[in-house]
């Protein structure tokens, strides 16, 4: 398993630092969107729809998850399978979907590659609430809002101050889970003719080998170290739980 997956990544290595002047141009990033400026766009465009995709997908969620636990919990199965549902459908099915819905996206408000925001919510709410659902299940939500009601709280000081701090560590894990899946996304990006980081590294390739290989292996490792900070928040975590 070690060879698997390490021989890959020594070749894109070996591949990468053939010219001595490819890795000093991915930290010169002046230079780097002057002799490549679609690769600097798609960079900026995946770091702008990771951030919004992980704000939005966390106000959207965290109400609602936790909304459910409290008021609704008949409902809750019914949730999960909604949330659960984008893990099931291919992206290429998902993207036919998306198309028609697109089409009136561009109408309105333009074809910028920020829309994609929306799409990619749909397809991190499999991970997130995942994440999220478990540090829910992990604390007693309902004594921890009784209580907070009991002293006077309002449902928003029930949620903000009260929930959320004990869920800090899955909230962080839904956020690096987004981030990660929103800087590796290809299909649904391609298909619908937007631009971001992967669909920035493919037409690269086809011009500079090495500088797309080097990129490529910079945002694979950016995504191992974000999944290895993930995992010690979570060690952390149960840890001062025990």
């Amino acid at each position: 398993m070690g060879v698997f997956f390490l021989l890959p990544l020594v070749a894109m290595v070996e591949f990468s630092t053939r010219d001595p002047e490819t890795w000093p141009l991915l930290l010169d990033w002046p230079r780097l969107a002057g002799e490549y400026p679609a690769l600097a766009e798609g960079i900026l465009a995946s770091l702008a729809q990771a951030a919004l995709t992980s704000v939005l997908m966390l106000v959207l969620l965290v109400p609602t998850a936790i909304w459910v636990r409290l008021r609704l919990p008949r409902l809750r199965r019914v949730v999960e399978f909604l949330c659960l549902l984008p893990l099931t459908i291919p992206a290429i099915v998902l993207v036919v979907g998306l198309a028609p819905v697109y089409a009136w996206v561009n109408y309105l408000i333009g074809g910028s590659s920020l829309t994609l925001v929306f799409a990619y919510t749909i397809l991190v709410l499999p991970y997130a609430y995942r994440a999220i659902d478990t540090g829910l299940s992990a604390i007693d939500v309902r004594t921890l809002a009784e209580a907070a009601r009991g002293l006077g709280a309002g449902w928003t000081t029930v949620i903000w101050r009260v929930v959320l701090p004990n869920i800090r560590s899955a909230v962080l894990s839904a956020a690096f889970l987004t981030v990660a899946l929103v800087l590796g996304e290809f299909t649904i990006a391609s298909l619908l003719h937007r631009t971001n980081l992967q669909v920035a590294i493919e037409f690269l390739g086809k011009s500079s080998a090495t500088v797309s290989v080097a990129v490529s292996l910079t945002a694979l490792l950016l995504a191992f170290t974000l999944l290895l900070v993930l995992s010690l928040a979570g060690s952390s975590s149960k840890e001062r739980r025990s």
